[in-house]
């Protein structure tokens, strides 16, 4: 996995960020979902290097990056504090804008990052999301029971971390995806049974749940926009879309949006790699 990348660890002002690099051209952010790391990024990252100056991280609280101690808000696990974290990295290596990729939380911390650093976003994906806001408002049944997570994580500290921590194979097993390369499963397993992480991974959904869910709200009713182009793909087979008019919801977010269903489920870019990449591709050449 990521042969010819350079794996390295940037200090940002909050966290330890751990990065997989691989340079040859624009630069090119990606960012994981839960309850996985950079390395599902393992079958695209590749091609995108071809063309692109390609960043994987692990968010702050997931993988090999540090695990901030958080506080009674939950800032330290909102999408803002992760999206500093990521510009602080672009920075680092010496890129004041770049474009952005997000899966799941990843897409929560791209979409908020282009809301809070317009100036550093040129262009933003999202897979398989809608906004945190809109999400949560628009609950039903059949997301309530789909997403349940997103009602248990978020329940107060420690009762989450000590179910999940009393058998944390078996529920990190409910995901196992028989389409996990076994190397990345074994990762994801790996980082994900560590009770700092589970406590990590709690803390981002509580943030989710309050302080993202907060900042959305203000986000709406004041009419922000994402000023960047934005593309939307979600999996034909996945929640979200049999859920909601993905299109007409991203639209009341920015003015510049298109986007597709990818033949799949919730994790595209390891069920169907290809064509994920080549929609990706697409939309990240044009000028």
């Amino acid at each position: 996995m990521f042969e010819g990348f350079t794996r390295e660890l940037i200090q940002s002002p909050e966290a330890t960020i751990c990065t997989q690099r691989a340079a040859n051209g624009p630069p090119l952010l990606l960012l994981h979902g839960y309850p996985q790391s950079h390395v599902m990024w393992h079958r695209v990252a590749p091609g995108f290097a071809e063309e692109f100056t390609v960043v994987c991280t692990d968010l702050r609280g997931y993988g090999d990056s540090s695990k901030p101690p958080t506080t009674p808000d939950h800032e330290p696990y909102s999408k803002r504090a992760m999206a500093r974290d990521q510009v602080a990295v672009m920075q680092a290596l010496g890129f004041e804008r770049f474009m952005v990729v997000g899966h799941d939380r990843g897409g929560r911390v791209a979409y908020r990052m282009a809301l809070d650093h317009p100036d550093r976003v040129q262009k933003l994906a999202t897979i398989d999301i809608a906004p945190t806001g809109e999400m949560y408002r628009r609950t039903d049944m059949a997301f309530a029971l789909g997403y349940w997570h997103w009602f248990f994580l978020p329940q107060p500290h420690d009762f989450p971390e000590r179910v999940i921590s009393a058998a944390p194979d078996a529920f990190f097993a409910r995901l196992n995806q028989l389409f996990f390369d076994p190397a990345a499963r074994e990762q994801y397993r790996r980082c994900y049974t560590d009770p700092k992480t589970i406590h990590a991974t709690c803390e981002d959904y509580r943030a989710g749940a309050t302080y993202d869910f907060q900042l959305d709200e203000v986000d709406r009713a004041t009419g922000a926009r994402i000023r960047c182009p934005v593309l939307a793909l979600w999996g034909s087979r996945g929640l979200v879309g049999r859920t909601y008019d993905v299109l007409e919801i991203w639209r009341g977010w920015a003015d510049d949006v298109q986007g597709q269903p990818i033949e799949g489920g919730h994790f595209l870019p390891e069920e169907a790699p290809e064509e994920t990449l080549k929609t990706l591709r697409s939309f990240l050449r044009k000028s």
